[in-house]
């Protein structure tokens, strides 16, 4: 009875090890259209239907990232597929591969390798072309983990692939009205990636701020949102809803805009340049139900201000509030990369003529980072400014709602705008 009894009860410690252990190792499946190609997304095309697909390029690596929240063992297992036998290497946590890729009509599994994590953090699997017989390296469905380093790992499973957008909230003190608005922006160099916005003058109906908008061009923009809150296309807005333009600068183009909300575009194409210092100028002027907002920027090459556009909001009828700056990465395919840009010396004067300083920043994140599918964001104050960043895979140092401040300068901007 007593030999029964020890045999069942090892039996119980059997299953209770095994279901544990296959609790722990779970398999989790990375999607293929969450891939980022490096150097850059050319000679491979990465989507969310067909996921890595026509990758010829043997300069660009194919690269999966992860964030191991528990040391241990990890399994990676690629589904993929090719139009003739290619080699591919493989590199995770320092472990090196060469695998082969079918030519296979349908996708299928192909073990890469095995490895063991000891240390928590992001992770990255890198994929690279060898050798190929028919016309791309591989086609890539997903990469499967398996092992205890999967449990509580975390990775963007959506096809969104730019990195969470990170704000500075300025506090303002009750009972001010802010008629205008200052702020600074300074790029480091090497941090003006392509498709980064660095937003310096936010408030509760627009935004202004400048881009990099491609290889040769980069703009200082202006937006105003309509009322109404349609999201998606101005055709359905109603005329009494929509912001309209009154003034605009020389050279500068000004349209609708949708996708994001709807409202009033307005950019000026400008070269500005990382490492140097620019500065920003929003006025409110609100009339009955009505707000005309004006937007400045200092163009350091002539020594004045340049408007940017005037632009009169229905529905409104008050001066600014929500003061914030962000920084967003607009781009899906260089949302791996590393970003960060200084914010400061803002400041606000009244209408009743009192400039005030804003040495305080709270910081909060978007939906990306509260879903945490993202987890490489952050900022702070160092050497007199503010500061945001984003991308690059390494862990956040800041959270929401986290309170920043800077020291002050004590010195308001003097500022002479242009008569018209």
């Amino acid at each position: 009875m007593i030999r029964y009894q020890l045999k069942a009860l090892a039996a119980i410690c059997c299953m209770i090890i095994s279901h544990t252990t296959l609790a722990q190792s779970t398999q989790i499946t990375i999607p293929g259209f969450t891939a980022y190609a490096a150097p850059q997304e050319e000679g491979v095309n990465i989507n969310e239907r067909r996921g890595v697909a026509g990758w010829t390029d043997a300069a660009n690596t194919v690269n999966f990232y992860f964030y191991v929240s528990n040391p241990g063992n990890l399994k990676v297992i690629l589904q993929a597929k090719a139009d003739g036998i290619s080699k591919v290497k493989a590199t995770l946590n320092g472990v090196d591969k060469t695998i082969s890729v079918p030519a296979v009509a349908d996708f299928v599994t192909i073990p890469v390798l095995e490895t063991k994590i000891k240390k928590t953090g992001f992770y990255s699997l890198s994929l690279k072309g060898l050798e190929r017989s028919g016309k791309v390296y591989a086609d890539i469905q997903g990469v499967s983990l398996t092992g205890t380093a999967t449990k509580d790992i975390q990775f963007n499973a959506k096809s969104w692939r730019r990195s969470a957008s990170v704000h500075l909230n300025y506090p303002v003190p009750d009972n001010k009205n802010v008629e205008w608005f200052y702020g600074e922006i300074k790029v480091p160099e090497g941090e003006d990636k392509l498709g980064t916005y660095f937003m310096s003058c936010g408030f509760h109906r627009g935004y202004f701020g400048m881009q990099v908008n491609g290889p040769s061009e980069r703009r200082i923009i202006f937006s105003v949102w309509d009322a109404g809150g349609e999201p998606e296309s101005r055709d359905k807005v109603k005329y009494e809803d929509q912001v309209t333009l009154l003034a605009k600068g020389d050279s500068v183009h000004a349209s609708g805009f949708g996708g994001e909300g709807t409202g009033g575009h307005s950019h000026w194409v400008y070269n500005w340049k990382a490492g140097q210092t620019y500065r920003f100028l929003m006025h409110s002027v609100p009339q009955g139900t009505t707000t005309t907002y004006s937007a400045y920027f200092y163009v350091p090459e002539h020594n004045e201000w340049k408007l940017i556009a005037s632009f009169r909001a229905p529905k409104d009828g008050k001066y600014m509030g929500h003061l914030y700056s962000f920084l967003e990465n607009f781009y899906f395919e260089n949302g791996q990369l590393y970003r960060k840009g200084y914010f400061g010396n803002h400041w606000i004067k009244t209408n009743a003529g009192e400039w005030i300083e804003l040495t305080k920043a709270k910081f909060s994140n978007d939906a990306t980072a509260k879903a945490k599918d993202r987890l490489d964001f952050g900022g702070g104050s160092e050497n007199g400014w503010f500061y945001l960043w984003n991308g690059g895979f390494i862990p956040a140092n800041a959270k929401y709602g986290d309170v920043f401040e800077r020291p002050a300068t004590g010195k308001h901007p003097e500022i002479d705008l242009p008569k018209f």
